[in-house]
């Protein structure tokens, strides 16, 4: 499929959402503090979009700084489970726990518990990101050919030159893979952090901004703020992509170009 294909395509089923939205707001009379028309939000969001994407930069600050976090610490307890079997087995059941716990039973305690508040949102938010790289990296460690580690073994490499030089190449497309996922889990736990924190004034998030909308009956600034954070959803997505496919182009299957 051509590269135009794969623009197009998605853009002509948006519009025809939008249109379709659109026409049944206005034939159906819908008033605008119950749903709002696409014409209504994009007023909206081009009248409020200098606060709304100031308040969208503090979000996406915890989400980043919590990304960075779980890629690094991810990463280095992916490593520790690579090297020694009983130490996976023992804490992976605990890091699958703290997964599956919901993010809004435990982020009051952990608000109420950590003083700073940024901290406190940073650690939510890092929480919900960090599963998903330790599991794929984990993974991955644990992939590399048995042949080729044999091979290592049989000219007398060390553990950790066998870990620099086969495993971790061999899971590194795990680890990046694991990182698209953390990036949008990311900034849904500091956007969850936000909403159970409250916080407002100067460092104030946009899931804040959502609640302030909704108490006020102010819907189409709620759908403004909310497509704001669909498209950083989405672009966090896609540089993460960017920068797999830039690492992974030149040896990896997974980035060659494939006929179609």
């Amino acid at each position: 499929m051509r590269a135009s294909w794969r623009l197009l395509a998605p853009l002509v089923v948006g519009v025809i959402f939008l249109v379709a939205w659109e026409a049944v707001v206005r034939i159906e009379d819908i008033p605008v503090y119950v749903l709002p028309g696409p014409l209504v939000v994009a007023e909206t969001l081009w009248r409020d979009g200098a606060s709304l994407f100031g308040s969208l930069l503090v979000t996406l600050r915890i989400t980043a700084a919590a990304l960075a976090a779980a890629a690094v610490l991810g990463g280095l307890i992916a490593i520790l489970f690579a090297r020694s079997r009983l130490l996976e087995i023992s804490l992976f059941p605990y890091a699958v726990i703290l997964q599956v716990t919901p993010i809004v039973a435990i982020a009051p305690l952990i608000i109420i518990w950590v003083q700073n508040t940024f901290l406190a949102l940073l650690l939510c938010a890092w929480l919900v990101a960090f599963f998903p790289i330790v599991a794929n990296t984990t993974l991955g460690l644990n992939s590399a050919d048995r042949n080729l580690v044999e091979l290592f073994r049989l000219y007398g490499a060390t553990g950790w030159q066998a870990l620099l030089l086969l495993r971790l190449p061999a899971a590194l497309p795990y680890f990046l893979g694991g990182l698209r996922i953390s990036g949008g889990l990311a900034l849904i736990g500091a956007v969850v952090a936000e909403f159970v924190a409250g916080t407002g004034g100067t460092e104030t998030g946009l899931a804040f901004r959502i609640l302030e909308a909704g108490y006020r009956l102010q819907i189409p600034r709620l759908f403004a703020a909310l497509v704001l954070l669909s498209f950083a959803g989405v672009a966090i997505y896609w540089v993460l992509s960017l920068v797999s496919w830039l690492v992974l182009r030149r040896w990896h299957e997974s980035a060659l170009p494939r006929d179609e």
